[in-house]
């Protein structure tokens, strides 16, 4: 009892001192949004009340509406093997980005006094080309819409009525994918003393890692007055994630320092890992002449990661390897506008397909899934750019990377190196000239920088011209040798680099659509189709790709792989690669799962191998054929067990089991590739099968040959009804969390309609709002915020927003013939 009171004061005193001498506000409502670009609305007595009022964060071209003339590029992607120029309609999504918007806000700094306090305007991004005026005077400007940066903006704020005008500019032909709009990430407002721990102003290092202790060295900048007098002290203590203190300790000096380090011991430490993402918090009191002057903390995890040649990569002294994915930032229907619960339950579908680490491809991550990694237990490869300074995109990075390019790393690396789910920095994705000697020497600056601000961590970057860059040794001079595709280099590489270790920093893109499945089944490369679509067999891959059972191969036979990201986890806009240059289509389908976050078939695929503790018995195509009776309709079956047999209408076809026996040794070699033999290691396939209506079931069996699965699907009847299933029923009334609804099309039955392609139209009421729906089908040109959208492959899902009250949200579902689809949520406070 003696401990929880004591405890208890120590919290209130902490939040009380907190509330006097650091104060942080979110500046996301009352701001005022223009297309049109008025240079005269830096001043504080513009009239801005004709323009629209946005909530922030805010993608003013999520709204669309699509076009293919929208950054219409006349391109040849060297990085996909091309040539010779051709017309890219939907390269970067089709949605209208390029321009300029301008932002407005007015709002209080309570508490700040000049001369004794500090406040600072703090952007996790802005996209981009922002320049900041407070008060009419200008704050400063960064061009890179992925970096978070800060100004200090103490000699132009008020305590009372501040005007914060901010005007952003996105280019044509900047960007290879679709890149959002407006201040799309979180705008903060910081006060604090004038002694005080500047932004990102900690480094937590952990070493002598083991299940025993740990010792943490924790360096903390000051910023303070030039010349000020008194004596200072920093207090530290180190709260478990109970919130107790199980470590303290104190530094002074008669001066003010520019930093001080604390060190500490823990015993018996919880160390962090994907199983088990177990957050410490060190909380630090600054002092002078003992006044009480700032309160910071800095959360932190314990654990070791060490790559060992020869041997592969290890953490916490126990062997693992990369089951990751790449991710763009935009959050398919929402945008790119950044909202914690959205890519909470990416990384959720992620989790349970047994995805451990995530690649922030290719662009500096938002702050709020960097921390939703550490406390769901993804390990994070944080990539700082896509070029360097020879342009991939005409108006690219490549126009601020000699003046910007350490700036925005060193914003990078400070903002993320106390985060324990970042385990690797990666400094570039595909860059040219990794030939040549120039790009080797920006490969050894760009890792000095990393190792200069965090020594703790590898640095790895994208490589795909493997041979130039091993003749260069940009390949040799990085702490871990990444590349992108490539499989082919893998033995060269592991045999020749120094470092005796290969990466897939980036791998498989393979391509298909949900629900779409094209005959006859054959490995296709570059394969289009008359209806835009990919085929959900998973045998399509791109000119310089390869398939996800292929790299599986490698990551299996090779202990020296220490694992893949895999092109993408989710659909993304822009690259619709294949369709680059055949509109409509105006997103990608390299993803796992789809635009919508539904899970295509190749999840199951991953999820049978990556998650094999789980069971997986997934079924495919759907079995709804009018029109192919007695025609060969290959069954494809993903699974954790080795065996199954398939019966379609009770007649067995036969039991298939994996063949562990086609290792890459023995299925390297084009006529292998074709007839789809290493697919045959964790693939079930019955490629003879012939369609008939009906039933198709699957009974799945252990390694002793006992049954212990079925699954069944059926052909369905006619669309019936709507049916409604939403990820959560509860959400918070905080005016930003969000339920996804998935609407599907069933028979009268309950099986899923695969061809239903209607219009449904949504009505929202109660304690929340419609905010936006997808189908996942790339070629559909719906607007995503209006509440109406088209069935895809009988699917779709609607996104709800709770409001700032408790109470009853109501979402309904309509189309014309079937059945009305109605949910209710709680929304609470």
């Amino acid at each position: 009892m003696k401990n929880f009171i004591a405890l208890f004061l120590f919290f209130c005193a902490t939040i009380a001192a907190s509330a006097q001498i650091r104060t942080e506000i979110l500046l996301e409502k009352n701001w005022k949004f223009s297309r049109t670009d008025q240079p005269e609305a830096v001043g504080p007595d513009f009239d801005d009340a004709a323009w629209q009022s946005v909530r922030v964060p805010h993608d003013w071209a999520a709204y669309g509406p699509f076009d293919g003339n929208a950054d219409l590029q006349n391109v040849a992607i060297t990085q996909d093997g091309e040539t010779q120029a051709s017309m890219k309609s939907g390269r970067t999504g089709g949605l209208p980005f390029i321009g300029v918007g301008w932002y407005r806000t007015r709002f209080d700094a309570g508490g700040f006094e000049p001369g004794s306090r500090r406040a600072s305007i703090c952007f996790d991004g802005a996209m981009s080309n922002a320049r900041v005026w407070l008060n009419g005077r200008e704050v400063g400007f960064r061009p890179y819409g992925y970096n978070s940066f800060w100004f200090d903006i103490s000699p132009f704020v008020k305590e009372r009525d501040n005007v914060l005008a901010v005007r952003l500019e996105n280019l044509p032909e900047s960007s290879r994918w679709y890149p959002g709009a407006g201040l799309y990430r979180n705008v903060r407002l910081r006060i604090t003393s004038d002694v005080h721990v500047p932004v990102w102003g900690t480094r937590v290092t952990t070493s002598r890692v083991s299940e025993q202790s740990a010792e943490v060295e924790l360096h903390t900048e000051i910023s303070a007055p030039a010349g000020l007098k008194g004596a200072f002290r920093i207090v530290t203590k180190i709260l478990d994630a109970g919130g107790n203190a199980i470590a303290s300790a104190s530094y002074g000096a008669g001066a003010v320092p520019e930093s001080a380090t604390t060190r500490f011991s823990i015993a018996n430490p919880h160390l962090w890992s994907p199983e088990s993402p177990y957050l410490y918090r060190a909380v630090s009191e600054l002092f002078v002449d003992d006044r009480s002057v700032d309160l910071y903390e800095t959360r932190f995890g314990v654990r070791s990661l060490e790559i060992i040649p020869n041997k592969g990569m290890f953490l916490n002294g126990k062997p693992v390897k990369f089951r990751g994915v790449c991710n763009h930032h935009d959050l398919g229907p929402l945008g790119a506008a950044v909202n914690r619960r959205a890519l909470q339950r990416q990384l959720e579908i992620l989790k349970d397909m047994g995805c451990n680490a995530i690649r922030t491809a290719h662009n500096m991550p938002a702050p709020e899934l960097v921390e939703l990694c550490d406390e769901m237990g993804f390990m994070m490869m944080v990539e700082a750019f896509d070029e360097w300074n020879t342009a991939k995109c005409r108006n690219g990075y490549n126009l601020y990377f000699d003046q910007w390019a350490e700036k925005d790393l060193v914003n990078m690396i400070r903002q993320f190196r106390n985060n324990a789910s970042v385990v690797m920095w990666s400094i570039g994705n595909e860059v040219p000239g990794q030939h040549t000697a120039k790009g080797m020497r920006t490969a050894r600056d760009l890792q000095a920088i990393c190792h200069r601000e965090d020594p703790t961590r590898p640095v790895t970057m994208g490589i795909d011209n493997v041979q130039g860059a091993m003749n260069s040794h940009m390949a040799a001079i990085l702490d871990v040798a990444g590349f992108t595709y490539r499989l082919p280099f893998y033995r060269k590489a592991y045999a020749e680099l120094p470092q005796e270790i290969v990466l897939g920093s980036e791998t498989a893109s393979t391509i298909s659509s949900r629900g779409v499945y094209h005959f006859p089944v054959v490995r296709g490369s570059n394969k289009m189709h008359e209806d835009n679509q990919c085929s959900g067999y998973d045998v399509e891959h791109c000119s310089w790709s390869n398939l996800p059972d292929d790299d599986f191969a490698h990551q299996d036979d090779y202990p020296w792989c220490i694992g893949e990201f895999v092109w993408t986890g989710f659909d993304y806009l822009g690259e619709p690669t294949p369709y680059g240059s055949k509109w409509p289509n105006h997103s990608s389908m390299f993803g796992i799962i789809d635009l919508a976050g539904i899970p295509k078939d190749r999840y199951y695929l991953y999820r049978s191998h990556w998650n094999p503790s789980e069971e997986t018995l997934h079924i495919l195509p759907h079995w709804t054929w009018p029109g192919r009776e007695g025609q060969t309709t290959p069954v494809f079956v993903y699974t954790n067990h080795p065996s199954a047999e398939l019966f379609i209408n009770g007649k067995s076809q036969g039991k298939l089991t994996k063949d562990k026996g086609m290792t890459v040794e023995r299925t390297d070699t084009k006529e292998a590739s074709d007839q789809l033999l290493r697919l045959r290691r964790y693939r079930l396939m019955w490629m003879d099968a012939k369609y008939e209506p009906g039933t198709i079931k699957v009974v799945a069996y252990n390694e002793r040959g006992e049954a212990v699965a079925e699954r069944e699907v059926h052909t369905a009847g006619r669309p019936h009804h709507i049916e409604l299933s939403a990820d959560r029923t509860s959400l918070a009334a905080d005016g930003r969390d969000l339920a996804f609804i998935t609407a599907r099309v069933v028979d009268s039955r309950g099986n899923l309609c695969p061809d239903a392609s209607h219009s449904l139209r949504f009505k929202t009421s109660g304690a929340g709002t419609f905010e936006a729906a997808a189908n996942g089908d790339p070629t559909n040109l719906e607007q995503f915020h209006l509440p109406r959208m088209s069935l895809f492959k009988g699917q779709l899902v609607a996104i709800v927003r709770a409001g700032e009250r408790s109470g009853t949200l109501r979402f309904e579902a309509e189309a014309a013939g079937l059945g009305k689809g109605t949910v209710e949520l709680k929304v609470q406070d």
